[in-house]
């Protein structure tokens, strides 16, 4: 094929725009730092194979993976690591806390980074509106979680470290 009808620029050459950074400090827990690390380390091997192909006339495919490289890489250089607390008084970042709910039903979950949450693994971030509830209770304190679907009492049972 001749060059002259290969396109040099234009919107295939040019980034994807960057995912958006969160506003809110970087908190990390050593368990998140390390998936932040390998989530890079996985997006670096996926642009490297990418890279390999014999037919590359499909950039998008690195271009996506140059945009998660450079979200995760500014993640990583933004983080602030967060050991969970020997014996914890409160729930704080990087505790899990045990709740019952005004019916009795238990639930527990772990105060982490944005990049760690998981609502399903009961993982919240900090600034979610159930760890804002959380955060500061002691065991035996009754907080009011503030739901879309009306206001929720949940009653603090147990707080550990993460891990623990």
């Amino acid at each position: 094929m001749s060059r002259a009808f290969v396109k040099e620029d234009g919107p295939d050459n040019e980034p994807l725009p960057d995912l958006p950074i969160s506003p809110h400090p970087n908190y990390v827990t050593p368990r998140g730092l390390r998936a932040l690390q390998d989530r890079l380390a996985a997006a670096q091997a996926e642009l490297a194979a990418l890279k390999a192909r014999a037919e590359r006339l499909d950039r998008m495919p690195e271009k996506a993976a140059e945009r998660d490289i450079r979200y995760l890489d500014a993640r990583l250089k933004s983080a602030i690591p967060v050991d969970s607390p020997p014996d914890p008084a409160e729930v704080a970042f990087a505790t899990a806390v045990t709740v019952a709910d005004e019916t009795g039903a238990e639930s527990r979950y772990e105060i982490v980074g944005e990049d760690e949450a998981d609502a399903a693994a009961g993982r919240i971030a900090p600034q979610s509106p159930l760890a804002r509830a959380l955060i500061g209770a002691g065991v035996g304190d009754v907080v009011v979680w503030r739901r879309p679907v009306g206001a929720a009492e949940l009653e603090v049972l147990a707080i550990t470290g993460i891990g623990a």
